[in-house]
């Protein structure tokens, strides 16, 4: 796996906009955000490889599973916030640590995180979307590439 592309899962879940949902989803399925849903179209777009980082559960693939709908946030102190050493365990068990490259979806807030999950030396990180000034700039960028088909800059760090 030469390149993975990391997505922020959002507190949008579908048992917040749907009333009848109910027990289990599928990660690819249980995030409803916005910004959830146009960093997911786009990495379906671009990468063979794509996981979302949620603060509760971690990295999921597409096809783990989310149980129930929960609130935790990175930066925060929640009992149930996930641990970097297990975050370190899924990269190694789901194979993501064996990335060249791995490429957030997201925030300044997640530079601060990959590279304590992703150790590698040799390893890029890349944040396409860490200059942006807010979550609607976030939104236009994908807007653009995603109605383009275009692949966005690199930004590396």
């Amino acid at each position: 796996m030469r390149r993975i592309c990391i997505i922020p899962c959002g507190s949008r879940k579908i048992w917040d906009s749907d009333r009848n949902a109910v027990g289990p989803y599928e990660a690819q399925y249980a995030y409803t955000g916005a910004l959830h849903r146009k960093c997911q179209a786009y990495a379906r777009a671009h990468y063979e490889h794509w996981v979302i980082l949620s603060a509760k559960h971690g990295l999921l693939l597409k096809h783990d599973i989310v149980p129930d709908n929960y609130n935790v946030r990175f930066g925060s102190d929640h009992p149930q916030l996930v641990t970097i050493s297990e975050l370190q365990k899924q990269a190694a068990e789901k194979k993501l640590d064996q990335a060249a490259e791995v490429v957030m979806l997201g925030g300044k807030k997640f530079r601060s995180i990959l590279p304590l999950i992703f150790t590698s030396e040799d390893l890029i990180f890349n944040y396409p979307l860490s200059d942006c000034s807010g979550i609607g700039y976030m939104l236009q960028r994908l807007d653009n590439v995603i109605e383009n088909n275009l692949e966005m800059k690199p930004i590396l760090l």
